[in-house]
């Protein structure tokens, strides 16, 4: 049996983390694209907040292209798929998708978590680690549709989930689609 990559795509506060949980629940190895930005913050000795997550983005992709995540997550990806199926929680800019697709081609399935704005800015605003306020929230938005290619993935996606409701729903929705 071929190993599959699910590669969740959605703009922040839609419910990802929660997907990629359900997903690792379910024995598929967990990558979150983020957690380079969250290494690189704690190797220099930053503070965790917007601004110096912000910054460490545009620098990793300003040295290694709109593909960064992709590129440098690469191996831990290869790494997985050798044991088993893996849930990519973060996909961000079409670059990234493009890699993704090449190396992997059918055994990459995109699924983009849908959720108005008032709902997503409501959970990052309440959110124990990183919470935004409406300002940051806005500013994020923009910044990733804008800058980060962001709607390319979700466009193309494979499968969409609306996330418009509690988490119970939402997992009740992601049975349906394990199922299949």
């Amino acid at each position: 049996m071929e190993h599959k990559i699910i590669a969740l795509v959605g703009m922040p506060g839609t419910g990802k983390s929660v997907v990629s949980d359900f997903f690792e629940t379910r024995g598929f190895a967990s990558i979150y694209f983020g957690g380079v930005t969250m290494d690189e913050i704690q190797k220099r000795g930053l503070e965790l907040n917007e601004a110096n997550e912000k910054k460490i983005r545009e620098e990793l992709r300003a040295e290694h292209g709109m593909a960064a995540y992709a590129i440098l997550n690469l191996p831990k990806i290869e790494k997985a798929m050798e044991k088993g199926n893996v849930v990519v929680d973060g996909l961000y800019s079409w670059s990234e998708y493009k890699v993704l697709k090449e190396k992997f081609e059918d055994k990459l399935e995109v699924l983009a978590v849908i959720s108005n704005r008032k709902d997503r800015y409501a959970r990052l605003a309440k959110r124990k680690v990183r919470p935004l306020n409406e300002e940051e929230c806005k500013s994020r938005d923009y910044g990733e549709i804008e800058k980060l290619e962001k709607g390319g993935p979700i466009a193309i996606a494979d499968r969409y989930i609306i996330n418009d409701g509690t988490i119970e729903e939402l997992v009740e929705r992601l049975e349906a689609i394990y199922g299949e």
